[in-house]
């Protein structure tokens, strides 16, 4: 099993309830910080220096090969936004199982991810169900995970769902500032409302100041990326075209073999 060095004090209350429960349970833990001590605290009390190791922090090139040396991967993070660790983990065959905290949920498709509360009851439960489907044989091969996860956060995916973010940002009304003043004072409470609207202020003016020392003519506007009137795009089109129209017929192709 490998675990991100997050969330220790979690860590520490689950290692020796399963290491006891599961004589074979081997811990690689990754990652470095001040609580490290806690870890081994744990490891020396428990006698666990055969089934706990503690890697420390690792290079990007060695994750991949630390990783494959597992079967689950947990995270036992407290906080989290989007969590690239268990992305990884999943990328490399293993099966995750982490905690349901900030935009994990919705990180990996739920056949893929064990999801729990951050208690170390919850955790305990989530790792038995893991280790139990390992033992039974229904995990999907890990290379069956990769091919799945690898194509969940291509560069042209994340591309395209941050291109509808901005659109449809750039498709709200801009309030002015009367109205955004308004509605943090009437949405956020009498009186964290009026401490909103207080920062607001002191952040507009800050922003006023700042044109001021650099104008908004000295600031380089980013270029279009489909071109000079959509000049990119035509082309791209195009040449889509011109291919379909190039391509010969079905009954035509070389390459098909229809026997009767």
């Amino acid at each position: 099993m490998f675990v991100t060095h997050l969330g220790v004090d979690l860590l520490a209350g689950i290692i020796p309830e399963l290491c006891v429960k599961y004589p074979d349970l081997h811990f690689l833990i990754g990652g470095e910080g001040p609580k490290r001590i806690v870890l081994e605290e744990v490891r020396e009390k428990y006698q666990l220096h055969e089934r706990v190791r503690l890697l420390g922090a690792l290079e990007h090139k060695d994750v991949r090969n630390v990783l494959v040396q597992g079967h689950i991967f947990l995270n036992t993070s407290l906080t989290e936004a989007f969590c690239m660790a268990i992305v990884e983990g999943a990328s490399c065959g293993l099966q995750v199982v982490s905690t349901r905290v900030g935009g994990v949920p919705e990180v990996l498709p739920e056949d893929l991810i064990i999801l729990c509360e951050p208690t170390v009851k919850s955790l305990c439960e989530g790792l038995e169900v893991a280790i139990t489907k390992h033992y039974q044989g229904v995990v999907p091969p890990a290379e069956a995970i990769h091919n799945r996860v690898k194509n969940l956060y291509t560069w042209r995916n994340v591309a395209e769902r941050t291109e509808k973010v901005y659109d449809r940002v750039a498709k709200e009304r801009i309030l002015s500032m009367n109205e955004r003043l308004y509605r943090l004072m009437t949405h956020c409470g009498p009186v964290a409302g009026c401490i909103f609207a207080l920062v607001a202020v002191l952040d507009f003016l800050f922003l006023l100041l700042l044109r001021y020392i650099v104008p908004d003519a000295m600031i380089d506007i980013a270029v279009d990326a489909t071109g000079v009137n959509g000049a990119w795009k035509q082309q791209e089109q195009h040449s889509t075209v011109e291919k379909i129209r190039k391509t010969p017929p079905f009954s035509e192709r070389s390459d098909c073999n229809v026997q009767t």
